[in-house]
């Protein structure tokens, strides 16, 4: 079958063919023909298999007949939405439609978080018909009154078994509350789950068509997988710099599951001479969005990302990726390898496992339906502690690897420490000294010499005045010229009298006159 076999708009079409298109992939096959009806679909296929041209170039088809050359906005209310989890795969169907839809009349715009709201604003006052979005900023928009949904009459949930995972059900709820009843839903993912299939009875009508052109959460026979096996966690990174290296790996995604891993990952491969960076959940949208088209530009070699890069995106010829942390949700694996291997090419899925990981790769095993050999890595086992260092390179000045007596024996010998302790003892005999502790080592230990204490501290108080020294007979005559306000002490001045307490109460007295 081919494309023009479809009936597709011709407009559409010419698109088609100058992406260089013109076989359907089994799931635009059979998707397809049902969209282009009306029906409510439920779509699942491997990932890389082309799931996004089959339901944006159907809902395009049926758009045309609504297309319009005009310039002002109301002839261009927003008729599909398509929502998406994360804001690289919602850019990534942007990109899709603004390609297919590139000789029509018809506009479309994609609207998602971190970023700020009023370019977004501004794109969508112009009116679009496709608005591709992600659950929280489309409600952010709902809520500023910017966008209207009224006229949505084919709603695509893209990834939605990602969307439960990020918490998303309350948001799509509310959403889906806005939208006019009699629309037309389409739900499409790589996973079919039992949580799945609840949200497709709440959200599509009763008895969508479902449409799986593969075993249910089943991997591509094009992704050669590999399973090797590391004594502890702190290995992981000197295996990825082996693998990087002996594999001459020129592109490659390593998969972590935090966003301080992936981070510290990068660091390190940067240390080890890889060009490597990092994309995460902390990085601003534009950070993230630079360091993708680096990636793609293969001005960066190795991808460290978090699961916020394992939904949609479409990187051309990625030959391997690299399961750093096994995922906690074994949907999530299936999902991080599908970034290579796509449109038939090859690829290979490595993942890294320590004992204490062997029941996440056991759910993995079940849900793809294939037992993982457990192999060593090339080169042989790791030996020794990794402490994020590649294998064989020195530690870093003033690591933890570098305080030992080793490092230490290349300093020279200072032979003014024990000056340095006399001269010490002569300031006032201090509190430390260089001498052997309990255990005859040799070290900085306190001082058994007790410092001289002021007479001063050890005195009881005493609160008389002090008796007038003895004056010269040059002394009196300057004494006798002092004020006599200045010889007795300010009435202000509450003197304790023996076995008395101030009154702190009743206020201060009155000074006696």
């Amino acid at each position: 079958m081919q494309f023009n076999e479809l009936g597709l708009h011709p407009d559409i079409l010419k698109a088609i063919a100058e992406a260089g298109y013109e076989t359907p992939t089994p799931i635009q096959a059979q998707a397809i023909p049902h969209v282009m009806a009306g029906l409510d679909v439920m779509g699942a296929a491997q990932t890389g298999t082309g799931k996004t041209a089959a339901f944006t170039l159907p809902i395009l088809h049926r758009l045309m007949p609504f297309a319009s050359t005009s310039v002002s906005p109301a002839r261009h209310p927003i008729r599909a939405l398509m929502l998406a989890p994360t804001r690289e795969l919602a850019d990534q169907i942007y990109q899709n439609v603004a390609q297919y839809a590139k000789h029509t009349p018809l506009r479309s715009a994609v609207v998602f978080g971190g970023v700020d709201m009023k370019p977004q604003t501004a794109e969508m006052m112009k009116g679009v018909e496709v608005l591709i979005a992600t659950p929280g900023r489309l409600l952010d928009h709902v809520q500023q009154k910017s966008v209207n949904l009224s006229q949505v009459s084919v709603l695509v949930l893209d990834e939605a078994d990602r969307m439960l995972d990020m918490g998303f059900l309350p948001d799509l709820q509310r959403i889906v509350n806005l939208l006019p009843k009699d629309r037309q839903s389409l739900l499409f993912s790589a996973t079919f789950s039992t949580e799945i299939r609840k949200l497709g009875k709440t959200f599509l009508k009763d008895n969508p068509i479902s449409v799986e052109t593969a075993r249910r959460n089943a991997t591509s026979e094009n992704i050669t997988q590999l399973l090797y096996q590391l004594d502890r966690s702190d290995q992981k990174r000197a295996a990825v710099v082996r693998l990087v290296k002996n594999l001459e790996l020129s592109s490659v995604i390593v998969f972590t599951n935090t966003k301080i891993g992936a981070g510290r990952l990068a660091r390190e491969l940067i240390r080890e001479g890889i060009s490597a960076d990092a994309i995460h959940g902390d990085k601003s949208q534009g950070e993230r969005l630079a360091v993708l088209e680096k990636f793609k530009k293969g001005e960066v070699a190795v991808l460290v990302a978090t699961d916020v890069a394992a939904r949609g995106l479409d990187i051309a010829e990625l030959p391997a990726v690299i399961n750093f942390d096994v995922p906690y949700s074994p949907e999530d694996y299936v999902h991080r390898i599908g970034r290579t291997g796509r449109a038939g090419a090859s690829g290979q899925a490595i993942m890294l496992m320590t004992p204490d990981e062997e029941r996440l790769v056991s759910d993995i095993e079940k849900l793809v339906s294939r037992k993982f050999e457990r192999a060593v890595l090339p080169g042989g086992p790791i030996e020794g502690r990794a402490h994020g260092h590649g294998e064989g390179s020195a530690p870093r000045s003033g690591s933890r690897e570098g305080r030992g007596t080793g490092a230490r024996s290349d300093r020279p010998e200072r032979s003014d420490r024990s000056d340095r302790s006399e001269r010490g003892g002569e300031r006032g005999q201090g509190r430390y000294t260089r001498g052997l502790d309990d255990q005859g080592v040799d070290r900085v230990v306190a001082s058994t010499k007790a410092r001289a204490l002021d007479p001063f501290f050890t005195q009881p108080y005493d609160d008389s005045p002090p008796a007038a020294p003895a004056a010269s007979g040059t002394d009196t005559a300057a004494a006798s010229a002092e004020p006599a306000a200045l010889a007795k002490p300010s009435g202000n001045i509450i003197r304790r009298k023996a076995g008395g307490v101030p009154a702190l109460l009743g206020g201060l007295p009155k000074p006696k006159a």
